[in-house]
């Protein structure tokens, strides 16, 4: 029987996780209180039991103390019971929009309080339970299709987990850095196609544009430096625990210069098998 606890901060995604794991055949049980885990358990690994596929979620909202889960969790581990724990998470801004969008209350947000600190406060307390987790899934910048396209990767066709997201986002300063990059890099140096006739109404997602703006010695260069140095973070932020980078390339407008060298680094990296990878470009249309 394949066992997962899916678990994570709240307005992380876990409830659509579920849902999701559900649709995939699992048999699903939310907020079940810790009292009870064993003892499901057990009756899911009966000899007996018509269930091969079974999810479990567990969350702050039970006002349960997260101590005893893991000791439960750990107690059915030295059992002999195999699970698997789903972290589902996102960041603490993604997270605070998401509570003020939906009007509701963070399970631990006092009378009176601000959500960042009941932010805070639970992911103190997940904190260990997030070490112990075979996934994490940072759902900040994941649409629910590609959410569902990595749960499917993993509980389904039991592909090998990626640790580490990587999201290349193309922008153009004028509208405003990313807020959520944790590496920028400004390729304003390179010559702008906008001054060119038949390419101002182009993007980096058109040949000429694309050809016009490689055909720079500086643009390879750029590229070279920037995959090497890449290369070279990547395993340090996965041996650090990092689980989401997001690598922002901007020019001015963000249709051009931004858009193709985009396209280059995921063209380098796409094949390359220690993380996932999506590319977005913010401003293409603008």
């Amino acid at each position: 029987m394949r066992f997962v606890v899916v678990t994570g901060m709240s307005g992380g995604g876990k409830r659509t996780a579920l849902k999701m794991l559900e649709d995939a055949g699992f048999y699903c049980v939310d907020n079940l209180p810790v009292s009870l885990v064993e003892k499901f358990v057990e009756l899911l690994s009966t000899p007996n039991s018509e269930i091969t596929k079974a999810a479990l979620g567990l969350d702050i909202r039970s006002n349960q103390k997260f101590g005893e889960v893991e000791r439960i969790l750990d107690q059915l581990k030295n059992s002999g019971y195999n699970f698997e724990i789903l972290f589902m998470d996102a960041n603490d801004r993604v997270l605070i929009k998401r509570y003020k969008e939906s009007r509701r209350l963070h399970p631990l947000e006092t009378s009176g309080g601000r959500i960042e600190e009941g932010v805070q406060e639970e992911r103190e307390i997940l904190a260990n339970l997030k070490k112990k987790a075979d996934y994490v899934i940072d759902t900040s910048n994941l649409l629910t299709r590609e959410l569902k396209e990595e749960l499917d990767r993993i509980f389904v066709k039991n592909e090998e987990y990626n640790s580490l997201m990587i999201n290349i986002v193309s922008f153009g300063f004028k509208y405003g850095m990313p807020s959520d990059c944790d590496l920028v890099f400004d390729v304003r140096f390179l010559p702008n196609p906008f001054y060119i006739d038949e390419l101002k109404h182009q993007t980096g997602n058109d040949k000429g544009v694309q050809d016009y703006v490689m055909s720079f010695p500086e643009a390879h260069e750029f590229m070279d430096k920037l995959t090497d140095l890449i290369e070279f973070l990547i395993p340090n932020y996965i041996k650090e625990g990092k689980y989401q980078l997001v690598i922002g390339i901007g020019c001015t407008g963000g249709r051009h210069r931004s858009v193709t060298l985009a396209n280059a680094l995921y063209d380098r990296m796409k094949d390359q098998g220690d993380y996932g990878l999506k590319i977005s470009h913010r401003d293409v249309q603008n």
